[in-house]
């Protein structure tokens, strides 16, 4: 018997009735040989860990653009934090860890630099419209490696559902989506709180008392609430109507007080006309594209490649290629005249 049919029945003896087993996914795209020692979800999981989208996460915003400090999340510890969250909720309720952990390392991969504000503004000049969670399903089923990973169905389908109005159709994928906006709304405060934006005291008391002061304290009732509200039966991961209530009423708070605080848009903004512009001036010079964003060109169009590309940059890379693009720099930093300048940016951490 190989160690990966092994795992797979101990997963039909332990997991809840309700979860995915890996022996029953609906399979990839492509078909492959299976691993001999991996389950089907625990390959996937691998494979978005040792992808260079996963590593370029480190590089772009969480909430707070490019701050001063050591210590605030980037998109790469939001991540991180979303996958402990939701693995210690599929845990308890005796659900799929490995398929929870892939869908919530690989749920933000297509996100832009500069967080949400590069959302907004490539979704503002990309006429298809532009959604990180569409990037990031386009992102494992085509250009990570210029192929894709192949990622099995359930995955997929928790990427690419895990914000929208879908719902995701496993319950591992339902748990990544609660779990992120647990992450983000506390962390986020926390970060606020560090930078000054908010103190504790401004936050609706009533929204302290059922969730609790401290930053641990919060997310321990969220995840206790979780546990506690989806143990029997239910189809569709939920917390409890008095945590969603306090939850939402925190995240309505921090909208108002942090995310479109002037200060925030004030950096947005900045990272909006960065982002725009970027598009426009690769548009109308797609021979300074890398090779292998140029050769899609044919079969997608420019304005999608450019798309992509942009999109796959880290915050400084981003605010380099600018620089590049449209600042007179001083002339010993030029590329010489010599030089392809898309074999500049190549060498660059964008991939």
């Amino acid at each position: 018997m190989d160690i990966r049919r092994r795992s797979e029945e101990l997963e039909c003896r332990i997991l809840s009735p309700r979860a995915c087993l890996s022996s029953a996914s609906r399979g990839r795209r492509l078909k492959e040989k299976e691993c001999s020692v991996r389950t089907a979800f625990q390959r996937d999981r691998d494979r978005i860990i040792h992808s260079k989208s996963y590593r370029r996460l480190k590089h772009k915003t969480q909430a707070f653009i490019i701050p001063e400090g050591d210590h605030y999340r980037t998109r790469l510890t939001h991540t991180m934090e979303v996958a402990q969250i939701a693995r210690t909720v599929a845990r308890a309720l005796q659900l799929n860890e490995d398929l929870t952990e892939a869908v919530a390392l690989a749920h933000d991969l297509g996100h832009t630099p500069f967080g949400h504000a590069g959302e907004e503004a490539l979704d503002s000049v990309f006429k298809p419209g532009f959604k990180h969670n569409e990037q990031s399903l386009r992102v494992v089923d085509y250009l990570e490696n210029g192929r894709g990973l192949n990622l099995t169905w359930e995955v997929r389908d928790g990427i690419l559902r895990h914000t929208g109005p879908e719902i995701p159709a496993t319950l591992e994928g339902q748990i990544v989506r609660v779990a992120d906006r647990v992450a983000y709304i506390n962390h986020d405060i926390d970060d606020a709180i560090r930078g000054g934006i908010i103190t504790v005291e401004q936050i609706p008391a009533e929204c302290l008392s059922v969730l609790g002061r401290e930053h641990r304290e919060r997310i321990n009732t969220m995840v206790l609430d979780l546990i506690r509200a989806n143990q029997e039966g239910t189809r569709e991961i939920k917390m409890s109507p008095p945590i969603q209530s306090a939850t939402a009423r925190l995240r309505d708070f921090m909208f108002q007080n942090v995310y479109k605080s002037p200060q925030s848009r004030h950096d947005a903004n900045k990272a909006c006309h960065v982002m725009q512009n970027l598009y426009k001036y690769f548009n109308e010079h797609v021979d300074l594209l890398p090779p292998e964003y140029r050769q899609r060109i044919g079969t997608e169009g420019a304005e999608r490649i450019v798309c992509d590309y942009i999109a796959g940059m880290t915050d400084n890379f981003a605010i380099r290629v600018y620089q590049r693009c449209f600042l007179p720099l001083p002339r010993m930093h030029r590329v010489p005249t010599d030089i392809c300048w898309s074999g500049f940016v190549e060498k660059k951490d964008n991939g």
